[in-house]
Formats: structure tokens, C-alpha cells, sequence
């Protein structure tokens, strides 16, 4: 990642930067940028294939590859929303929209 961040300074909002400073790279020269210049569908089948990967290992109790693969899905998801146009602070305005109220009782507004 570009910049040296010491543990617990790193964010979601830097992570969402790198990514679209990388996109704008030519895609010979940058992974995010051949991820974007290959259509939002390539990117989120390959977030998918990350999430699937993460879920393995929480299901086998894999605290180590659990934390490799849960950064790869924060920084897949963060390309499938930049190729989409979606900034991150639309996300967490929904987060913090939603969880101003209990889970449950968000979850069942969401069922009609």
C-alpha cells in the first residue's frame, strides 16, 4: 500500500483512496487497475471467490488465514464499489443509518 500506516491508523477510507488511485494506473502495471479496466463483473466475481474463501476459513476455525482472507474482501469489495460508482461513504451512511436502531427491528423493516 502506498504511505506507511503503524498498527490501528489504517482505515476503510484509506483502503477505498489507495484503490482509486491505483485504478487510475495503467492495468499493465497495477492489479486494481486491471481488476476495474476489466468490468465491475470481474471484479465482483473475484470479491465472491475471496468471501467464499473467508468463510472457509472461519468455518474450519483458521484465525490466521480468517484475517488474509477477510483483507482481501475489504479490499475486493472496495474495488467492486469503486468500479460501480459507489463511494464508501454511501456505505457507511447506510451502516449508520441501520444501526440506529436494533437489528432486529431493521432486519424486519427490510422484509416487506
Amino acid at each position: 500500500m502506498s504511505g506507511t500506516f503503524s498498527s490501528g491508523t489504517f482505515s476503510l477510507d484509506d483502503l477505498a483512496r489507495i484503490v482509486a488511485e491505483r485504478a487510475k494506473a495503467s492495468p499493465d502495471e497495477s492489479y486494481t487497475a486491471r481488476l476495474v479496466a476489466d468490468g465491475q463483473g470481474r471484479a465482483a466475481k473475484k470479491f465472491g471467490e475471496e468471501a467464499v474463501e473467508a468463510v472457509i476459513a472461519a468455518v474450519e476455525g483458521d484465525k490466521k488465514q480468517l484475517v488474509a482472507e477477510a483483507a482481501d474482501v475489504l479490499y475486493h469489495l472496495m474495488v467492486v464499489l469503486h468500479a460501480g460508482g459507489v463511494p464508501l461513504q454511501d456505505v457507511m451512511q447506510e451502516l449508520a443509518r441501520r444501526t440506529a436502531q436494533s437489528g432486529l427491528a431493521e432486519k424486519a423493516s427490510r422484509q416487506k
